[in-house]
């Protein structure tokens, strides 16, 4: 057997959220390298239609759709639109995130954690629930959560964003549990501090950074094609028999 062939995706369709740039963008881009049909989503139509073009100029396949994933009805088109569009569902890949308070909990309004709760657990819940039925006539499937290790321990001034990869976490095991008899697996990737538009207001800290390479084992900042290969293997029938793991992916940060 060639084992490098368990990476190969042809045939199979993913959804992959937050993908108009960072980290969403490399996971995207390593599926559709490996055959896989690429949903590009994320919640500008301009941003997202940019990749798909980028990705399809390359010989890869890419289609765009715009989604919100604090919005049910938009997750709800996106699932319809995949399965009528390309036949079903394979790979789901929860990226996006929301994170629009920075500080103490105690600070927080009511807003803010419902905003964080609707996009960052409930929304991939529901993409994945959607897509659920499509995945088992398929004969199975992967999610891929991207969590954080903030999930694992809360970092300072990210409370409520801490709170929502926590449940994300849980949420994981969950979905692995309970759909596993349909050979369907669910893993949570957690990466640690990574060079992104969405982390600029840590990463642009020198003395967060500081404090950061300090605890982290490897002293390097991670940039978001770190991940993509993770999401590979957990993506691929190299994983077959990895469901319900927590992977942190932080240079040692939690060591």
């Amino acid at each position: 057997m060639e084992i490098a062939e368990n990476f190969r995706l042809d045939g199979k369709v993913a959804i992959v959220t937050g993908a108009s740039k960072g980290i969403g963008k490399y996971i995207a881009l390593a599926l559709a390298q490996q055959g896989a049909t690429v949903v590009v989503s994320s919640r500008k139509l301009e941003a997202v239609s940019e990749v798909a073009e980028e990705f399809t100029a390359k010989g890869y396949k890419a289609v765009a759709f715009p989604c919100h994933m604090g919005d049910d009805e938009q997750i709800k088109e996106l699932v319809a639109s995949t399965i009528k569009n390309l036949g079903g569902i394979d790979i789901i890949v929860n990226n996006a995130a929301a994170n629009p308070v920075f500080g103490p909990v105690e600070n927080a309004g009511d807003d803010a954690f419902d905003k964080i709760i609707e996009v960052n657990v409930k929304g991939p819940l529901n993409l994945a629930k959607y897509s659920l039925e499509s995945m088992k006539s398929r004969g199975g499937g992967s999610v891929i959560n991207i969590s954080s290790i903030e999930g694992i321990t809360p970092g300072q001034g990210l409370g409520l964003y801490s709170v929502s990869k926590a449940a994300l976490i849980q949420l994981t095991k969950v979905m692995a549990r309970e759909w596993g008899p349909h050979n369907i697996r669910a893993n949570a990737i957690c990466p640690g501090l990574i060079e992104t538009k969405f982390s600029e207001a840590l990463t642009s800290n020198e003395k967060i950074l500081k404090l950061v390479m300090m605890k982290q084992a490897l002293p390097m900042l991670a940039q978001p094609e770190d991940i993509a290969g993770l999401a590979l293997f957990l993506a691929s029938a190299a994983s077959k028999f990895v469901t319900g793991a927590v992977i942190s992916a932080d240079g040692g940060y939690t060591v």
